[in-house]
């Protein structure tokens, strides 16, 4: 068995928590101990004992027990990282946002059109970021950290006979390498991606987009066959209006001739970033921040580019809502204004109180920047549903944070979470905190406040949002919490327990290995 290493906590204090976390588990799933004996090929007498802690567990049934109940159990072999909250406290001081995931991933996707040196200013140093340097690295891509700056070479020839497999399964961002290596083959395999649990997540659009340059992608079991003989500049209309299937067509376009228009696009921050970065590496684009994007394609890119990123509206969601859900008085920096004005509107109509201290640009010269400072509220719920919109409608990310905030509003919030299948089920593991909440269906979460929020041991929900909003719950909560296996935490931002711990609350990190 294992030890933690923060608290010390013995064998058979572990074999008991994870006994208490199967057994919670099993309840949750509705499975009896005989039904789950039967499922692993065991008796219910072991699963008796290993559910009170009197029988030592096997990294493999650790294993057979998550796929049998179809959940995560802290697992002993990846050296699971969790947090110890002490909730119920105040945040005080600044903080300053971080640089974007999204925007990072786009960046690095169009990194490998340019057959010189890219140097991508201040990258977070986040999980989705190291699986995505490790596919690049794994197929031949130089890439090294100077600092927090991220430098980017291309080989002669990328082979992608040797991609890291795993690695390139556990981020969906893999799939906006297709629009840059139609650039390196005329055939080639990517293996499919993965990234958060949120239910069936289509790359549908992406195919319909680049089967218009001439591409054609057919969908194996386990990964992708892409052949792009001849390609040819376009007029697109996106299947849908999503982020990532724009930067996709936008990146394919930039080493194609001619003019490509592309119609319902995204005009979110994460697209804006890589036409930002190609406009550097000498491509034109027109209608940036519109739904209609013109992209004079180039024969060749072959130029030392340094970009800088630009900041997260995502992670200043993440503490605009801490700072509510913990009624505190917080300074914010460098917040991406622009894409955070629906946001900030529905919380002062719900009775938000805040102040912007100051604007001004970000290092990349275009991004619109503000200080914000909160002040404790007392929030109403809406009447009318919070959803989500396409840019400039309320961010897709953003949706969570309004539910933990629902929490600490009077009367009922309805959270309409039309995009994803399963999310709004994640969403609702802050009953476990002691939110109440119904679930309509799989995209409506009705919410009633205000409910005052109690500690909790939880296994952290597999997709980044709703695991933020269960941090975020937990600062607010009376009493010590655990919060279980933060890959999906980490997934998405850099170094939060060090920089929540400089706002005068106190967790704790407990890494197993």
């Amino acid at each position: 068995m294992k030890t933690n290493s923060e608290e010390g906590v013995s064998v058979e204090n572990y074999a008991s928590v994870i006994g208490r976390l199967i057994s919670k588990l099993r309840q949750e799933v509705g499975m009896t101990q005989q039904e789950l004996a039967q499922k692993i090929g065991s008796t219910q007498s072991a699963i008796a004992r290993i559910e009170t802690g009197e029988q030592n567990i096997s990294t493999e049934m650790i294993n057979k027990i998550s796929d049998a109940l179809n959940r995560d159990i802290v697992r002993v072999s990846n050296g699971s990282i969790n947090i110890r909250i002490e909730g119920g406290k105040k945040l005080s001081g600044e903080i300053t946002t971080k640089t974007s995931k999204n925007g990072a991933m786009g960046l690095l996707a169009a990194s490998l059109l340019n057959k010189e040196k890219t140097t991508i200013k201040n990258v977070p140093k986040i999980e989705e970021v190291n699986r995505m340097v490790e596919v690049f690295q794994s197929v031949g891509v130089s890439v090294k950290w100077v600092g927090n700056d991220l430098e980017i070479k291309p080989p002669e020839k990328i082979n992608l006979a040797k991609i890291n497999v795993t690695s390139a399964q556990r981020t969906r961002s893999i799939v906006m390498l297709i629009g840059s290596l139609i650039h390196h083959f005329n055939s080639f395999k990517l293996p499919q991606p993965g990234g958060c649990k949120l239910g069936s997540r289509t790359v549908k659009p992406h195919l319909f987009a680049l089967e218009k340059f001439g591409v054609s992608v057919a969908t194996k079991e386990k990964y992708y066959e892409v052949k792009a003989p001849k390609l040819r500049p376009a007029e697109i209309i996106l299947y849908e209006s999503g982020d990532t299937v724009t930067e996709n067509a936008i990146i394919a376009a930039a080493l194609i001739p001619g003019k490509t228009i592309i119609k319902y696009a995204s005009s979110n921050y994460m697209g804006q970033e890589v036409c930002f970065f190609l406009e550097k590496c000498g491509v034109k684009i027109e209608g940036i921040g519109t739904t209609t994007i013109t992209v004079y394609g180039v024969k060749e890119i072959k130029t030392p580019v340094t970009y800088y990123l630009s900041e997260d509206p995502i992670e200043s969601m993440f503490f605009l809502s801490a700072a509510i859900v913990t009624k505190s008085s917080l300074i914010i920096k460098r917040c991406p204004i622009d894409f955070l004005e629906l946001e900030l509107l529905k919380l002062e109509k719900m009775g938000f109180k805040y102040k912007i201290l100051k604007r001004y640009k970000a290092l990349n010269e275009k991004t619109n920047l503000a200080d914000i400072k909160t002040f404790p509220s007392n929030l109403v719920a809406l009447e009318e549903k919070i959803d989500s919109r396409p840019y400039p409608g309320l961010n897709i990310d953003n949706l969570p944070f309004f539910a933990i905030i629902a929490t600490q509003a009077k009367g009922t919030t309805l959270i309409h979470d039309w995009v994803y299948e399963k999310r709004a089920i994640h969403t609702k593991d802050i009953d476990k905190l002691g939110a109440d909440t119904v679930l309509a269906d799989p995209h409506r979460l009705y919410i009633t406040g205000p409910t005052k929020l109690h500690a909790a041991e939880v296994i952290c929900p597999p997709a980044l949002r709703p695991a933020a909003i269960m941090l975020i719950g937990m600062l607010a909560a009376d009493g010590v919490s655990i919060l279980r296996n933060i890959y999906s935490i980490n997934r998405g931002y850099e170094d939060l327990v060090a920089r929540l711990n400089g706002l005068g609350v106190s967790l704790t990190i407990l890494r197993e290995f």
